[in-house]
Order: structure tokens, then sequence, then C-alpha cells
């Protein structure tokens, strides 16, 4: 993101190769003697700079593709690569170095620190990175003043509305310049208002910023804002589609 200063920790990959391609992935748990199926034989691929929404009903594997996809989560068969990373082959300490440099996480329920001001919750995860103190204060202005909130750097979560605190979310999630940005029903806590500002910024990040965003919701509203449509049910993928006009 050399937009506004923020600097990318790796190389990104090749803008004309898939950034996630998902492989013939297999997922399920054992519950005593039973094996529950919650994702099976999926495949899926998100070009560069996409901006894809994942539906489908409650236990339909949406979420569980997200973190498998992200590296909270590792599939029980095939392939999840994201850039030129196997993320499917990395081991847990692996996966916790991996996820801090490429994905940015954006909650429905915020996540912040309460103890911390908005500077501080964006700048948490630079900590992890080898960065000076002056580079990582480059970098979390950057991040509020895309969100904008440059002028609530001193307040905490508390002093802040639910939109706000959004931001405050989103801009931690940008600030390490992720490969890749997921977000798990971002506007599902939200008014109406203040969901469609956050879709806003969402699209802005999409189209000023060629960042990747793969979105789960339950909202037709937000997901007709994505690109594309992706629809699960019972651990298949049943649909693959561009979303309306809104999206492009």
């Amino acid at each position: 993101m050399s937009v506004g200063g923020l600097s990318p920790t790796l190389p990104h990959p090749d803008k004309h190769k898939p950034i996630v391609r998902v492989t013939h992935v297999h997922k399920y748990f054992t519950r005593g003697s039973e094996q529950i199926d919650v994702l099976m034989d999926l495949s899926l691929e998100v070009a560069n700079g996409d901006f894809v929404a994942l539906m489908g009903p409650s236990g339909s594997g949406k979420t569980t593709l997200l973190n498998l996809i992200a590296g909270l989560d590792t599939p029980s068969a095939g392939e999840i690569w994201v850039g030129n990373d196997l993320v499917s082959s990395l081991s847990e300490e692996e996966l916790s170095r991996w996820r801090t440099r490429h994905i940015g996480f954006i909650f429905q329920f915020y996540h912040l620190l309460p103890v911390l001001t908005a500077y501080e919750n964006v700048e948490m995860p630079l900590l992890l990175l080898p960065l000076s103190r002056s580079e990582r204060r480059r970098q979390v202005l950057t991040a509020l003043e895309l969100v904008g909130l440059s002028d609530r750097l001193s307040h905490r979560p508390g002093q802040l509305s639910g939109g706000q605190q959004q931001r405050v979310g989103i801009a931690r999630a940008i600030v390490t310049d992720p490969t890749l940005i997921v977000a798990d029903e971002p506007t599902g806590d939200l008014d109406s208002k203040s969901a469609d500002e956050i879709l806003n910024l969402l699209d802005e990040l999409q189209r000023g910023l060629q960042k990747t965003i793969i979105m789960v919701t339950h909202d037709p509203h937000a997901a007709g804002r994505a690109r594309r449509i992706v629809r699960l049910e019972k651990g298949r993928l049943v649909e693959n589609e561009p979303a309306s006009p809104l999206g492009h």
C-alpha cells in the first residue's frame, strides 16, 4: 500500500495470478466416533484485488472457509495457497508469523482493547514486526487517516461510536499492508448508516488501493457491494456469480 506511506512487508505476488487458490479442500471434525463434514471437495480462486462476499445459511461452512484461507485453521485434505505460500502446509508457529505479515482481520465485534487508545490499538500488529518506532508511527497515522480518524488518535474505544470503533478495527487490519483482508460480518453490529460508511470504506480500499477482500456476510445489501458473491450450502460451493452493479 504505497498510497499514503504504508510500505508492503513482502513483495506482492504476480497480479495476473489468483491471490487465493483453494483446491479440493475437505474439512471435517470428529465427535466421538462420528465424522462431521463441514466443507467437501471445495475449490475456489480469488483474483488479486477482488472483493468477494461469502454467503450461505448458518452451518454452510462460510466462516470455516474464511478461517482456512486466513490460516486460523488447517484443512483435513486439499490445498490452500495465498500468493506464493502453501498455507495449508505451514506449522502453527509458521502460520502465526505468516498471518502477522499477510492477513488483516476485521471482526463483527471489533476486538479492540478498551484500555488502549485508537492509536495504540492500531499499532499492535506492528509490534510483532521489525520496525522502528518512527516507522510504526508513520504507518499508524497513515492507516488512521485512510479511515478518517486522524482526530481520534487518543480516544479509547469507549469514547467512540460503533462505526468509529469498526474504523479503528479496519485501520488495524490494513496497517501492516496485508496481502489479504478477511472480514467476518463487519457490519453485523452496526446501524444501517454506519454499515454503509464501513462498506464505502471497504469499497475504497478495494478500488483505490487494490486490496483483496473476502467478506463473510448474511446481509444481501452488504454482499451487493462486493464484486463477486460466492454461495455455500452444506459445505459445497453452489453459486459463484458477479454481485449487483453496485459492486462493480
